[in-house]
């Protein structure tokens, strides 16, 4: 009899941490950069993809496996093998019956990762993000978290092209903290770097009471800039991508059924972009 507790997963392979290096100060959260080694030459995962990564044992659930998603930010092939890159943040959970904490299974493994030992991966998966081949289309990115890392690659994509990115792109981004602005700062060249194009925003939503969820931060400044927002939706040029809490998606439909006059208005717009293959998430 197979338990039903039981998963298996095709498409695994090895893995050895190369490098783990703490970006942040011991007094803030522990965020990790890690560079790890494959040397199987099937493998080959490109910035902007998924891979996951398996940790084996006895878990809360009753569970073999525990298998969490980490964007590639960087990728460098070499020989039969490749090196790629994450960043993992060391993080916890509460339960919102109880209070109690909980530590976060994938990410305290990966952290307490020193350089040399070998971890199970999967995938890679396809990018859930993908450039739209005109560009003179429009971008809207709303996440929450740690959900901005699929963003970072795509707005590195956009203003690679050679000719220039015509159409505007447009970042909300809730937060907790100022931490959670981990991929928008100075010291990792990252998504400041595009401020000074002249179509790129980014609206960063952080409350200052940091156990507020950041969803409800995000609703908010995605509110304070309706008008434009909705304009933007319904332009048929624009392609809107959604990636972090699937909680947010609540928060989006809210907003946006106010600004749309109904929850219906807003859901038919939303199908439209969605059978355009204009709407993409990326939701956990």
């Amino acid at each position: 009899m197979t338990d039903t507790n039981e998963q298996t997963y095709s498409n695994t392979c090895d893995a050895i941490v190369r490098s783990s290096k703490r970006i942040t100060d011991t007094k803030t959260d522990e965020v990790r950069e890690m560079v790890l080694t494959i040397h199987d030459p099937a493998f080959r995962a490109m910035p902007g993809q998924n891979i996951g990564v398996l940790v084996e044992g006895k878990h809360p659930f009753g569970n073999r496996f525990h298998h969490r998603y980490y964007s590639v930010l960087a990728a460098q092939p070499h020989g039969e093998g490749s090196d790629i890159e994450i960043l993992v943040r060391r993080c916890s959970y509460i339960d919102e019956v109880s209070g109690e904490e909980y530590p976060g299974i994938a990410s305290h493994y990966l952290c307490d990762a020193a350089p040399g030992k070998q971890i199970t991966l999967t995938g890679p998966y396809k990018a859930a993000f993908k450039v739209p081949a005109d560009n003179t289309s429009n971008l809207l990115m709303i996440g929450t978290g740690t959900g901005i890392a699929p963003f970072r690659t795509l707005i590195k994509s956009v203003y690679a092209q050679e000719q220039g990115w015509r159409g505007q792109v447009r970042l909300f981004y809730g937060a907790k903290s100022g931490l959670d602005a981990l991929y928008m700062n100075d010291q990792n060249n990252d998504i400041t770097n595009y401020y000074d194009q002249a179509t790129f925003e980014a609206y960063q939503a952080i409350d200052p009471q940091s156990w507020r969820d950041a969803s409800g931060n995000l609703g908010k400044s995605l509110a304070e800039n309706g008008a434009k927002t909705w304009v933007m939706m319904q332009m048929p040029n624009t392609y809107v991508y959604l990636a972090g809490l699937k909680k947010q998606v609540a928060v989006l439909d809210k907003v946006m059924g106010e600004l749309a006059g109904s929850a219906a208005n807003w859901q038919a717009l939303k199908n439209r972009l969605v059978a355009d293959g204009r709407w993409a998430e990326l939701v956990y």
